[in-house]
């Protein structure tokens, strides 16, 4: 993957933490990551290759982190639930 170097600032107390610049520069990369795909610019799958793992283990990491994999508001949610109701066979009494 073709990469690109930025200067990053960043506050010397989170050096004192004891952060490596490998693990600084890896926290970045995720948040930017994260960032977009919680904005909807990118899809599971891309955010995944961005950071070099599959799709399966972004999702994971998403939970890991404590994201939303799925962030339906309100509405959308409450369309998903009509649609599963009427797809589910119907019981007989």
């Amino acid at each position: 993957m073709l990469e690109t170097t930025l200067n990053v600032r960043v506050p010397n107390s989170l050096l004192k933490l004891g952060l490596t610049q490998e693990e600084i520069q890896r926290h970045v990369s995720e948040w930017l990551v994260f960032s977009l795909f919680s904005d909807g610019k990118i899809s599971s799958g891309k955010a995944g290759k961005l950071l070099g793992i599959s799709r399966l283990d972004f999702i994971k990491l998403l939970q890991a982190r404590g994201i939303a994999f799925i962030n339906f508001t309100e509405d959308e949610l409450n369309e998903e639930l009509d649609a599963v109701k009427k797809l589910a066979p119907k019981r007989k009494k």
